[in-house]
């Protein structure tokens, strides 16, 4: 199935063989390759119109039938049908299932024949250097809330590369609408570890005021929207988003996370649907991670995984190795320069793993083996398939492994001491921020809590300014 990797690049990309010894910041390809670089492909747009899905339909099937004498169609709403005597049921799955996007093997050694985009040194050790301080940092913070000083955190363990390589193919200029375990992603746009502690902790430096749970990130200088609790509530938002960036010709997309379990939510359905009639310039990523909390993904959904959903809506999909640095850096590239370009959406299924348990709240060897979760955490991580890469490349050693864990580690702990000391926000930010004007109900809902606190005000936290 050559053409589930038909990846549009600029006309500046040079393509060449990955045994041949030319420069970093080329791309690679294996012949016979479907690498269109025409002009024609590309759908121009005006406002308030998405382009039209059934004119590419009606163009194909002139192709193939037009010169067949013998052939039937219907002219039915939505355009042509061809019609068939025989009654043949469409099979419920295919006979082969969607391959899925590889550039490094578990040994970090690239596969002959792979198209990626090769990353220079720079490019690669930033890369690198985050997914260890997204490791670092989850496994701090989730001590932390072991000890009692947080009340809630979930981590990212297993799926740092989706994280990072994703971050780093976008431009601040994309929106970002993530689920929650994407925090990597707004580390890698600049939000400072000494904030990420302020949020967990929820204190007044907290952008949130401390009104959300732990992880509910968000920034809107770095255009990273911030995460809701309920399920799925990001993914139609995402396509409106998208939709907004196209009636304003901008040249940026919407992109949103979310995962396995997501796709069991009627908006997942609805904003898919929404995105590819009104042709909205979005990328759905989508970690499939093997477990929406105890619920394994064969006991989800019968169809091969998500990428076939995208199918079934009309978008353009593709099924990546999410352990592979690489291979999601690569994909996603492509995906937002098809998204802008053709102004299409695009649906990415990265497969991979969830080796932690699902939150704090969570004991995932209650529902799966411990030898599963370790076979995981030690033979398939992301972390460590991309250090295999840089250190052959020449690119890292075990000195810049130690220096940086140790740096990471002090900066961590220190945004933890830094942080926990912070005074809370203050009893009157429980109720701003939604009015312009506090209408007479908040009014009357504040005196109540305020005398709450005055009759007992030993029940009341004492680092909370009232």
């Amino acid at each position: 199935m050559m053409g589930f990797l038909k990846i549009l690049y600029s006309n500046s990309k040079v393509i060449h063989r990955i045994a041949s010894k030319q420069t970093l910041g080329q791309l690679h390809a294996y012949p016979g390759a479907l690498l269109d670089f025409s002009s024609t492909g590309l759908l121009s747009f005006f406002r308030f119109e998405s382009t039209n899905l059934l004119k590419e339909q009606s163009s194909l099937f002139a192709e193939n039938y037009d010169d067949d004498d013998d052939f039937q169609v219907m002219d039915f709403p939505g355009g042509k049908v061809p019609i068939t005597p025989q009654m043949k049921f469409i099979s419920e799955s295919s006979e082969k299932r969607l391959p899925c996007y590889r550039v490094l093997d578990d040994d970090g050694y690239p596969i002959p024949g792979s198209i990626f985009e090769e990353v220079s040194k720079e490019l690669a050790v930033k890369m690198y250097s985050s997914m260890v301080t997204l490791q670092t940092m989850d496994t701090i913070f989730y001590e932390a809330q072991r000890q009692g000083r947080l009340s809630f955190y979930l981590t990212t363990a297993g799926e740092e590369a989706i994280n990072i390589a994703s971050a780093a193919a976008l431009t601040l200029d994309d929106f970002v609408l993530p689920q929650y375990r994407e925090v990597g992603v707004i580390l890698w746009r600049g939000y400072p570890l000494r904030q990420v502690a302020n949020q967990l902790f929820g204190n007044k430096f907290d952008y949130g005021k401390g009104r959300q749970m732990p992880c509910h990130h968000g920034s809107n200088e770095l255009n990273y929207l911030t995460v809701s609790s309920p399920i799925a509530t990001q993914i139609p938002q995402a396509a409106g988003v998208a939709y907004s960036l196209k009636m304003d010709k901008k040249e940026a997309c919407a992109v949103t996370f979310l995962g396995d379990g997501s796709t069991s939510e009627g908006d997942f359905h609805a904003a898919l649907n929404f995105a590819a009639v009104l042709d909205a310039p979005v990328v759905f990523i989508c970690r499939n991670n093997g477990w929406a909390i105890s619920t394994p993904i064969n006991e989800q959904f019968r169809s091969d995984g998500i990428a076939s959903k995208g199918i079934s809506y009309g978008i353009r999909s593709i099924r990546v190795d999410g352990n592979d640095a690489l291979a999601i850096y690569s994909a996603i590239r492509a995906a937002r320069e098809m998204a802008i370009k053709k102004q299409k959406p695009i649906l990415v299924e990265a497969m991979t793993y969830r080796v932690a348990h699902h939150s704090t709240s969570d004991d995932s060897t209650k529902y799966r083996p411990v030898e599963e979760i370790e076979h995981w955490k030690t033979a398939k991580s992301p972390v460590s398939r991309f250090r295999k890469y840089i250190q052959r490349n020449g690119w890292w050693n075990d000195e810049d492994e130690s220096e940086l864990r140790g740096d990471i580690r002090k900066q961590v702990l220190q945004a933890i001491q830094v942080a926990e000391k912070v005074e809370k926000p203050s009893l009157t930010d429980l109720f701003t921020d939604v009015y312009d004007k506090l209408p007479l109900n908040l009014h009357d809902q504040e005196k109540l809590v305020r005398g709450a606190v005055k009759r007992a005000p030993k029940e009341y936290p004492s680092d909370v300014p009232v």
